[in-house]
């Protein structure tokens, strides 16, 4: 299974098009545990949706949890680095690339501090890469691996 969070218009042939409301295939609330099963996803597509989630340590577990062992999540999020994090006013959360870190295997902020604040997610980077876009909106692409 592949699941294309956030889907909004941009419905993917091939994918579980998930968002909140239609015209996706799936209608799911991300805030709550994910209705899907532990390991049961191959890829997740989560392109401008992850900073509409309040809860990043719930959204990073949650897509960990659902991803089998080596399966992929590319996410695409505007970053703290330009000023599309702040322009929209439903982004509750807000990344840049060191907000990875903290669910990188192996990183030292992952070691540290991954207990004690209850993340369970581990991610090996795959590749990533910053665009600027217009309106001077910076977008990090991100590929995540799930380390299990």
């Amino acid at each position: 299974m592949k699941l294309n969070l956030g889907s909004s218009d941009e419905i993917l042939e091939g994918f579980l098009n998930v968002d909140v409301c239609p015209p996706a295939d799936f209608i799911a609330d991300l805030t709550q545990t994910w209705p899907w099963e532990d390991n049961s996803v191959e890829h997740i597509r989560a392109w401008d949706i992850i900073e509409h989630l309040r809860d990043s340590i719930h959204t990073m577990n949650e897509m960990w949890r659902v991803l089998r062992p080596g399966g992929t999540v590319e996410i695409v999020v505007p970053t703290t680095d330009g000023r599309g994090a702040w322009q929209d006013p439903q982004h509750v959360s807000f990344w840049n690339r060191n907000s990875f870190f903290y669910y990188t295997d192996g990183s030292k902020h992952r070691e540290r501090f991954g207990d004690s604040y209850g993340i369970r997610a581990r991610f090996s980077v795959e590749r990533e890469k910053h665009r600027k876009h217009s309106n001077k909106v910076i977008k990090l692409t991100i590929l995540l691996k799930a380390v299990k």
